[in-house]
């Protein structure tokens, strides 16, 4: 074969294969600023989550009083838990008072989200929606510290005004039932906002065309809410109920700057159990084994929510 033929063969064959693709350098800048976003993700939830949750296990099968080194003893610390009347009490006070912000935090923000979603003016709306977002953005403690002024039974505000129309001084945070009914509905207050957001959103995005066929076909607004927007917004009251209630579980703020888990032991959570037996009794161990306990209690809730909504959430 002549050079100018293998020229022209080698020529062909470069025409036919297709040129590389070459990589946008922007591309390419975006690639690796999402793997590095991801990567910090992955290493925040393995500082401030993964590492602490494996630590607080080890440390349960411990007796640590943070001056000697840790005694492994087994599971005498769970045993103790077992055993312990006034941190299972605390169990029950939490699993309580979980059941009730819950269950009133859907409700309050499921009924604000169907009222503001009918205004039909938009700044109206936006309004509504940033004032009942407000009181998420105070610091918990600053609220809890101000409440707490605001019942207080000789000098508060509340009870104040109550007396200039004649009815008597009540005990909310000095009677077991006045202080875990406040306790409650100050959290709701101040949560709410998060669940009404959510469920505005889902409102919003409900397919106008079905609810103008309920609308042609004759059915009531509140049988539309039930049987329409309810069911379609299903997926979103799930992670609202699974994201309250594992907030909830956790209460401590508010129980220990209103009542420091009192009175008598009424307000006394899980999470201040723990604190009491680590940070003031220097009982590490026993206190990790009750935070690995409220742990568990909580995966299990969650995972019966899971399977209670294989029945009731609706995907479209």
């Amino acid at each position: 074969m002549s050079a100018p033929t293998a020229a022209a063969a080698v020529t062909a064959r470069a025409a036919a294969s297709p040129p590389r693709r070459k990589r946008h350098p922007t591309k390419q800048g975006e690639g690796r600023f999402g793997f590095m976003m991801i990567g910090l993700a992955v290493l925040f939830v393995a500082v401030f989550t993964a590492i602490p949750i494996i630590a607080s296990f080890l440390l349960s099968f411990t007796s640590w009083d943070v001056i000697s080194p840790p005694e492994f003893i087994g599971l005498k610390n769970y045993k103790s838990m077992l055993a312990d009347g006034p941190v299972l009490k605390s169990f029950g006070v939490t699993i309580g008072m979980a059941i009730a912000i819950v269950v009133l935090q859907l409700t309050l923000g499921l009924v604000l989200a169907v009222l503001v979603n009918q205004r039909r003016r938009t700044w109206m709306r936006t309004f509504f929606r940033t004032t009942f977002y407000l009181p998420l953005l105070a610091s918990t403690a600053a609220v809890s510290i101000f409440m707490g002024y605001l019942f207080d039974y000789q000098f508060g505000v509340v009870n104040y005004y109550l007396g200039l129309i004649g009815i008597p001084a009540v005990p909310w945070l000095n009677s077991s039932f006045g202080a875990a009914t406040t306790i409650v509905l100050i959290t709701v207050w101040q949560q709410a906002g998060f669940t009404f957001v959510l469920f505005v959103a889902a409102l919003m995005a409900v397919p106008t065309d079905v609810l103008e066929a309920a609308q042609i076909d004759g059915a009531s607004p509140l049988r539309t809410l039930l049987r329409i927007k309810i069911p379609l917004i299903s997926p979103t009251i799930l992670f609202a109920a699974v994201v309250a209630l594992i907030n909830a579980m956790q209460l401590f703020d508010q129980p220990y700057i209103m009542t420091k888990g009192g009175p008598g032991t009424a307000t006394t959570t899980v999470t201040i159990s723990m604190y009491q037996k680590g940070f003031q009794n220097l009982e590490f161990g026993y206190g990790s084994a009750i935070a690995i306990g409220l742990l568990l209690i909580i995966l299990a809730i969650t995972g019966i929510q899971f399977l209670a909504a294989r029945k009731l959430v609706f995907y479209q």
